[in-house]
């Protein structure tokens, strides 16, 4: 059940380019905008706040989103572990404090119902695979001790995926960098990867995601400190690198064609088909404030990130983003109509 509870939010509604925020009842001509061409998108002010107003509390984590309510389920390293959103940015309440510290999630519908995998990183249960409903009752667990003896360790996990078949992928993102596969019960099947800049290799696997835009389901990994995104087939079978040059890719949201990657020195950046950036949102000028933890609410601007670390696109395309930030910070962005 959804815990209603009001601690903890400052929900820096912010991204775009460098101009004031819209107050209620502002026309939309001053709102904060971001982007360019087809993807641009108008700051939501205020969006995700807290009746009393106090912040989320510290954001290393991910946002992912319910397709059949359109509730936004934001992680968080603060007790009251994932909060709880309706689309307009209204407080639902809280789930699963026990899983707090998920450093990344994946959402999908089974049997009828949608379940949330979370990658736990910190908090009480550290370093397992948890699957929960949307009450947060944990329903599948995969620990050390359920995965046994795997290749390279079980430290440091930062992502996990979830394919059509059920399989389940999790990557050890802070530790060896093997990628994990287990069929949908929690049994161990492979491993595959590991620490490196070539071919089959990662060098921070940070996030992951099922990519279904080229026929048969492939793993796109965010190959953080390599700056780029690679493709595995769900067997770990090397594809190849489908972008790079890109600024520390945390995770990735895949819409149509498209995906949105969280870049952690301060973008997101909308790729196409074929890896190329077809749009920059949020880029900070600021590189004082790249990829760092402790920036105040009060230096961070509107339409401008620090740190993006987890996305989602909802099924109308507009982006919601949470910084890593030792207060929390959630962005919801609009998309615009041309």
């Amino acid at each position: 059940m959804i815990r209603l509870l009001l601690p903890l939010l400052f929900c820096s509604a912010a991204l775009a380019h460098p101009d004031h925020g819209t107050e209620p009842g502002e026309s939309p001509e001053s709102a904060v905008r971001t982007g360019n061409g087809a993807w641009q998108y108008e700051v939501v002010p205020g969006w995700g706040a807290l009746p009393d107003g106090k912040p989320i509390g510290p954001t290393h984590g991910s946002v992912v989103i319910d397709a059949k309510t359109g509730k936004v389920y934001v992680s968080t390293d603060a007790p009251h572990g994932i909060l709880v959103y309706q689309a307009d940015g209204s407080f639902a309440g809280a789930i699963a404090p026990e899983c707090q510290g998920f450093h990344a999630m994946a959402v999908r519908e089974e049997e009828g119902r949608t379940v949330i995998y979370g990658a736990q990183l910190a908090g009480p249960h550290p370093f397992r695979v948890c699957k929960i409903d949307t009450d947060g009752k944990v329903l599948l667990e995969i620990s050390q001790k359920t995965a046994g003896d795997v290749q390279g360790g079980w430290k440091g996990l930062t992502a996990v995926a979830v394919a059509p078949d059920g399989s389940i992928f999790c990557s050890m993102g802070y530790g060896a960098q093997f990628i994990h596969k287990f069929d949908a019960a929690g049994k161990h099947l492979k491993s595959f990867g590991g620490r490196g800049k070539d071919d089959g290799k990662t060098n921070c696997s940070h996030g992951m995601a099922i990519d279904t835009r080229f026929g048969d389901p492939r793993l796109l990994v965010c190959d953080r400190e390599n700056r780029r995104l690679v493709h595995f087939d769900l067997e770990g079978n090397w594809i190849g690198v489908h972008a790079t040059h890109l600024r520390r890719p945390c995770s990735v949201s895949i819409l149509g064609d498209h995906c949105a990657v969280a870049e952690l020195e301060a973008r997101v950046t909308i790729l196409d088909r074929d890896g190329a950036p077809v749009a920059f949102l949020g880029d900070n000028p600021d590189k004082g404030q790249w990829a760092k933890f402790p920036v105040a609410p009060a230096d961070m601007k509107p339409g401008i990130f620090t740190a993006p670390h987890g996305l989602s696109f909802d099924k109308d395309g507009n982006l919601y983003v949470q910084d890593w930030n030792q207060t929390g910070r959630v962005t919801k962005l609009r998309k615009s109509s041309l």
